[in-house]
C-alpha cells in the first residue's frame, strides 16, 4: 500500500508550502453498470465527507483526484476508477486556533486520542470545531512527515467521546486503513427509551448503505415518564452518518436526547444527547503496541445509573 503523497509549493508568492496529505482512497467496484457524476458519490464513501455540501467543498479546493488527475464535479466516474481524497494541511502564518483545553488521553510522535467534549463540531468551515484546537493542546511531531493534527474520523455535535488523531502523513493514510478495513474497534454508550432485549444486532440501512452494529443491555430501570430507560454498549461494525442515532431510532428506542430522532411525546431537551464514545481498540500502526483506551462515563449518566461501574 503507498503511504501518503506530499507536495511542496510556492504559492501566491506568500512563502505558503501547502501540504496534501492523501486520507483515503475508494475504488468503484465493478457491480457500478454506469457512469455517474463525481459530485453524485455517496455521502459518507470517506468520513470526512458526510454531506453533498462537503463533497463540493472538496472539490472546489482540488482536494480530489481520480486516476491520479484532479477531480471536478461534472468528472463522469466508471467502475474500476481509484479516487483519492486529500487533506490541505497547509501550515501559514495566519493559523486558525481557538483557546479550548482539551483532555488528551494518550499521545506520540505519531496519533494521539483526544476526549471530544459534546456540542462541538469536530472539523468544518466553522472557527470553534476541535481541528482548530489540536495544535495548541497537542505537542508537534518530531517525525519527518509530520503535519498539522487531522482528526481521523468523526463524532457527531452532540456526541462525547474519545476521538483518533494522527500526527504524521504516513500515520494518517495508515489509520484510515485500519478504518476501511474494520480493524478499529469502538464502543458507545447510550441512554435509550422504551423495553429492550438483553443483546441484538441493528441492520437498517442509513443512507441506502447497508449497515450494522450491535448492543449489549447494562441496566435498565423503569421511569414514569419514559416507561424504561436503558444503559447499552453499542458495537458499530459500520460507520455512516448518524448511524446509532438512526438505528435506535429504527428499532423503537430512540436514545434519550436526541431531538432529531427521538420520538415526539419523548424529547428530553436541555440536557443533550446521551450518546458517549466510550472506548477505541486498535493496532498502532507505526510501533505494533495493541491500544486499548477507555474515557471517563459522563456525570450526567451516573446520575440515572449510579451504581453502574464499567470496565
Amino acid at each position: 500500500m503507498q503511504f501518503a503523497f506530499l507536495q511542496n509549493y510556492i504559492l501566491n508568492k506568500k512563502n505558503l508550502k501547502p501540504v496534501l496529505v492523501k486520507i483515503g482512497t475508494f475504488v468503484v467496484p465493478n457491480s457500478i453498470t454506469e457512469s455517474f457524476r463525481l459530485c453524485d458519490l455517496t455521502p459518507g464513501t470517506f468520513p470526512t465527507i458526510p454531506s453533498k455540501k462537503a463533497m463540493k467543498n472538496s472539490l472546489k479546493k482540488g482536494l480530489i483526484r481520480v486516476n491520479n488527475k484532479r477531480g471536478y464535479s461534472g468528472s463522469f466516474i466508471n467502475s474500476g476508477d481509484t479516487i483519492d481524497l486529500f487533506q490541505d494541511t497547509t501550515q501559514t502564518a495566519k493559523k486558525v486556533s481557538i483557546d479550548l483545553k482539551l483532555d488528551v488521553l494518550f499521545e506520540d510522535d505519531f496519533l494521539a486520542i483526544i476526549y471530544k467534549p459534546a456540542g462541538i463540531e469536530v472539523s468544518g468551515n466553522k472557527k470553534w470545531t476541535i481541528k482548530n484546537a489540536l495544535e495548541s493542546n497537542l505537542k508537534k511531531s518530531s517525525e519527518k512527515d509530520a503535519v498539522a493534527p487531522l482528526p481521523i474520523h468523526r463524532l457527531d455535535y452532540p456526541t462525547s467521546g474519545l476521538l483518533l488523531i494522527g500526527k504524521t502523513a504516513s500515520t494518517i493514510l495508515e489509520l484510515n486503513s485500519l478504518f476501511e478495513k474494520r480493524q478499529v474497534q469502538k464502543e458507545y454508550l447510550a441512554i435509550t427509551i422504551g423495553k429492550m432485549e438483553e443483546n441484538g444486532i441493528l441492520k437498517t440501512p442509513v443512507e441506502n448503505k447497508e449497515s450494522e452494529a450491535s448492543y449489549e443491555l447494562i441496566s435498565s430501570v423503569a421511569s414514569p415518564r419514559f416507561d424504561f430507560l436503558n444503559l447499552i454498549k453499542l458495537n458499530p461494525k459500520t460507520g455512516r452518518k448518524h448511524q446509532l442515532r438512526v438505528q435506535l431510532s429504527e428499532h423503537g428506542n430512540p436514545i434519550l436526547g436526541d431531538l432529531l430522532y427521538g420520538k415526539e411525546d419523548l424529547l428530553l431537551k436541555g440536557k443533550g444527547l446521551y450518546l458517549h464514545a466510550f472506548s477505541l481498540k486498535f493496532t498502532h500502526p507505526k510501533t505494533g503496541e495493541l491500544l486499548s483506551i477507555t474515557s471517563e462515563v459522563p456525570k450526567k449518566y451516573k446520575k440515572l445509573f449510579p451504581e453502574i461501574t464499567l470496565k
